[in-house]
């Protein structure tokens, strides 16, 4: 036997011994299978194997020093598991390998000096880990690396000198270390380079990158350290930057580049706290910027009026500046606005009222300015609190203090006139049937929200034994009860008490299903995957629930589809997607389908790892249909939800390889040949060039083909969909880890 692959399964116990008599065996892959223990020595005896993967299993010990022995070794994955120990020495001898990857273990001391000599190497992923030490100094001189993670360990030094002599480094992620020193020479002539991710060292220096010579740079953070000299100027020229943090380099100074919004697709734009100082450049072109964060600065002038050109503008956070100026109307007419901190400058006049009719904006922050007027009286700005307006003498309006507005009668009635006592009784007549009125309309509605039957709580794991009471506050606090956003795409951020953030979902039932649906939320609520978003709890009465999920900040898949990502980035969405997939239609019993799985319905969290969300609600809503008892016309039901899901799988697949240019194109994909169909999705992912990425991405539109057959009994299960992915893409899935744990690089 030369290719055995038994993964994702789960097993019990440890890898057989035995496995190191097959002499034969050239690929072996155990990973996420549910295995213990210590890794056998003998698999030691395996020497014509050139790929073994143990990734995402429990794994214990240290690493086998006679794996030196396999010298046909080309791939070795040892990630997410308990390993510890060092790196063996003898690793060294290992003159074929190509990709290490033993992230998220709890491996300790140095990287091994020999590991730099290794010529194949191009992939070492050793992050979240206990390493110490500083990288070999001759890392990178003799091979050519492509992707280099150590981040989250506890290295120290300089960036090796060599790391982009191969010419080929995409990604260099180095955060959450002690590294110290400058960024030349090591990072000077680093063309090839897509990711680079130094945030949280010790680096310091000027930030020494030649953007003019970074043609496929999209991401930079270099936040949390120590760099001086200001920007680059030729920043504006890194033409594929999406995503740029320096934020908390208090000593970098300098100004904010004058073309800097020019950048076609920048879409993060962060320097907290770096001593900048000048004025804000004009917002000329602003395509895609969606994130502007400067607090905490020391700008000047005020905001360009230009601004209206940021169309894609989410949240703009300009606190703790010198700023003056009126607050331009243009701000309350960008369509996306959400977030809008101008606290603590100097900007004066009214808020304006235009404002009053956005209906993205969640927070207007315009403390301690000279802000005059009243506060714009609509049901957005009574949400907000009161913090948002103090500082400002000048203002009124709710919930700051009432604005005084004279009384045209100018001393009430006068009741010294007979003919004035006539109309103050008169006046006091209406009012009591007035308020009669009012009173009965109360008793009215009071005698029907009583209908609706107590309001009761149930919390899954994750979510604190808060009360109805105390969840019902919350949502008052944030949207208003009443007015929450209804079915079926709206979701509501709720901050809960002790300050859990929470997305809610309102659904409405009647009093007769309700039994049956609670059963099914308690399944779902008691379902738990990675990549899936987690149902906290359910807030419910007879008519109407909120379902509360985990709050994750970085938006959905439909928002950020036509954003430029590198090849390794979608086959981890996807992989994301089809593992979660898999796990509900095949590790839950019965199976729970998606029901409505798109775009939308795939979120990001704080890692940009993907999570279904909204799984299972087609059991609820609309639930009259569903029995009290499982039949077989209900299982056929599911049966049905399942297969279009695996539909729904494959038109996603093209729609993320193709950034959105084949969603709903599903013909269009079927009546092209398939090799043309290749070159398309690899030209429009910059890998033209490569023969390997290729083949894995006519491996990705085969899974897309297949789960879109016509007939539903011609497609595979999202467990064979999983598998065909997995083997697929092994090369960038292995590579990455994807399925692992998720990752901030």
């Amino acid at each position: 036997m030369a290719h055995m692959e038994i993964g994702y399964n789960s097993y019990e116990g440890g890898i057989p011994w035995q496995f190191g008599n097959m002499s034969e065996l050239k690929y072996l892959d155990v990973a996420d299978a549910n295995i213990s223990g210590p890794i056998p020595n003998q698999l030691s005896n395996l020497t014509k194997l050139e790929s073994l993967f143990l990734f995402r299993n429990q794994l214990s010990g240290k690493i086998p020093w006679e794996f030196s022995k396999i010298l046909a070794l080309k791939s070795l994955d040892l990630s997410d598991n308990l390993l510890s120990g060092p790196i063996p020495d003898s690793f060294s001898e290992l003159k074929n390998l190509r990709l290490l990857s033993l992230m998220y273990n709890d491996l300790s001391g140095p990287v091994p000096q020999g590991i730099a000599k290794l010529p194949e190497l191009d992939t070492l992923l050793i992050w979240n880990n206990y390493f110490t030490g500083s990288l070999p100094e001759d890392l990178g001189r003799f091979s050519r690396l492509k992707h280099l993670d150590v981040s989250t360990n506890y290295f120290v030094g300089r960036i090796p000198p060599d790391i982009c002599a191969g010419g080929e480094l995409l990604k260099l992620i180095l955060f959450s270390n002690n590294f110290t020193g400058g960024l030349f020479p090591a990072l000077s002539n680093c063309s090839s380079l897509v990711r680079l991710r130094l945030e949280d060292n010790q680096f310091s220096g000027d930030i020494s990158l030649q953007f003019a010579n970074l043609p496929y740079i999209s991401y930079v953070d270099l936040s949390r350290n120590r760099f001086t000299g200001g920007i680059p100027a030729d920043i504006a020229q890194a033409s594929g930057l999406q995503y740029f943090n320096v934020s908390n380099n208090p000593e970098l100074g300098g100004i904010i580049p004058i073309k800097i919004w020019s950048l076609p697709y920048l879409e993060n734009f962060s320097m907290v706290s770096c001593g900048l100082s000048g004025n804000i450049p004009p917002f000329q072109y602003c395509k895609s910027v969606s994130v502007i964060e400067l607090r905490m600065n020391n700008l000047s002038g005020d905001i360009p009026e230009s601004v209206s050109n940021c169309k894609q503008l989410l949240r703009m956070d300009l606190a703790d500046n010198n700023l003056t100026g009126p607050i331009p109307v243009e701000l309350a007419s960008l369509p996306v606005i959400s977030n809008l901190d101008l606290s603590h400058n100097s900007f004066n006049g009214p808020i304006p009222a235009k404002f009053g009719s956005s209906s993205s904006l969640k927070l207007l922050n315009v403390s301690y300015n000279n802000i005059s007027g009243s506060i714009p009286s609509n049901k957005t700005f009574r949400t907000m609190d009161q913090s948002a307006f103090l500082g400002n003498p000048k203002l009124c309006g709710a919930p700051l203090r009432p604005c005084h507005h004279e009384n045209g009668i100018s001393n009430g009635l006068q009741l010294g006139s007979r003919r004035a006592q006539k109309l103050a009784w008169v006046l006091i007549l209406c009012a009591v049937i007035v308020l009669f009125i009012v009173a009965a309309v109360f008793g009215v509605l009071y005698l029907k929200r009583g209908s609706k039957g107590q309001w009761k709580m149930i919390a899954f794991n994750g979510l604190p034994q808060f009360t109805a009471k105390d969840v019902l506050r919350s949502f008052n606090y944030v949207e208003g009860l009443e007015t929450l956003p209804t079915l079926p795409d709206s979701i509501s951020k709720v901050v809960l008490p002790t300050g859990i953030t929470v997305s809610a979902k309102k659904i409405e039932w009647e009093q007769k299903e309700m039994k049956v649906m609670l059963q099914i939320l308690t399944r779902t609520g008691n379902t738990r995957h990675k990549n899936l978003t987690r149902l906290l709890g359910v807030c419910y009465n007879n008519h109407v629930a909120y379902l509360l999920y985990d709050y994750l900040p970085n938006g959905n898949l439909a928002e950020k589809i036509r954003m430029r990502r590198d090849w390794e980035t979608k086959c981890k969405i996807v992989t994301g997607i089809a593992r979660a997939l898999c796990f509900l239609h095949h590790d839950c019993c019965p199976a729970i389908p998606h029901g409505n799985l798109k775009a939308s319905n795939v979120l990001f969290d704080e890692n940009m790892e993907p999570h279904l969300a909204e799984y299972g609600l087609t059991l609820i809503i609309g639930s009259s249909n569903i029995p009290q008892k499982e039949t077989g016309g209900y299982r056929a039901s599911i049966s049905v939800e399942l297969h279009m899901d695996v539909y729904n799988f494959g038109e996603l697949i093209l729609e993320v390889l193709t950034n959105g240019r084949l969603a709903n194109a599903l013909e269009t994909a079927r009546n092209t040949q398939r090799e043309d169909l290749v070159r398309e999705v690899a030209v429009e992912n910059g890998i033209v060039h490569s023969s390997l990425f290729q083949d894995e991405v006519n491996s990705a539109i085969e899974v897309a083909l297949l789960c879109t057959k016509s007939r539903p009994s011609d497609r595979p299960s999202m467990q064979e969909a999983l598998k065909l992915l997995s083997t697929g893409l092994k090369s960038t899935t292995n590579g990455r880890a994807l399925g692992t744990q998720g990752h901030k690089a």
